[in-house]
């Protein structure tokens, strides 16, 4: 990570002065995968040190518009701007895309709002609901709660389709290969119509 082998900028050669430095040093790329936890720790300048994710296969995401965070399984990598060479390897790093698993959200939700994500609505899961709803009792405190925040949720309708899904669209915020870790937040709004249109073109 030095410029003194490079060309000057009108094309001559520099004469090297000086020998090459420790602090000037760079490691391979970590290239996190898609796999079970595989975590190395690296000591760095000044004994600070750093955590290579090798694999991963869980963090923590974050859903922006309810403030919740949840730790759930990343299960695909589905587009990467760098190259199409890390999604074919998924390979997880900064701002990769990815699938995670909605169930710990759609729980959360179900808890907080009293509203069942992922149902489509037909008449035998209606049925089949009714039977099962009185196992759970609820106060009349709590029902009364779930009803009040109900009353001001409105749902993203792209976000309720991926609910049904069990999958929903993410990106990783975190460095894998830096801090060890594979966290992030769940797309919403513009952004997330911003990567459907990626996806939607990649698949023509």
């Amino acid at each position: 990570r030095d410029s003194r082998h490079k060309h000057r900028h009108t094309g001559g050669r520099r004469n090297i002065h000086q020998k090459k430095r420790k602090f000037e040093m760079g490691r391979p790329a970590a290239l996190c995968k898609l796999g079970h936890k595989r975590v190395r720790s690296v000591r760095g300048r000044g004994g600070n040190m750093k955590y290579r994710a090798l694999r991963a296969d869980t963090g923590n995401f974050a859903w922006g518009t309810e403030h919740v965070a949840k730790k759930v399984r990343i299960l695909d990598v589905v587009y990467n701007a760098t190259s199409n060479e890390l999604v074919r390897t998924k390979t997880l790093t900064k701002n990769t895309i990815v699938q995670i698993d909605a169930h710990p959200f759609m729980q959360w939700y179900t808890k907080h709002y009293g509203i069942e994500l992922g149902k489509k609505g037909k008449k035998g899961h209606g049925a089949e609901e009714g039977k099962e709803a009185p196992e759970e009792k609820k106060s009349f405190k709590v029902i009364g709660n779930q009803q009040k925040r109900a009353a001001n949720q409105k749902l993203d309708t792209t976000i309720e389709e991926q609910f049904q899904t069990g999958r929903l669209l993410a990106c990783i915020a975190s460095r894998p290969g830096q801090s060890g870790r594979c966290d992030g937040y769940i797309l919403e709004g513009e952004e997330l119509a911003f990567y459907k249109r990626k996806l939607g073109k990649k698949k023509k």
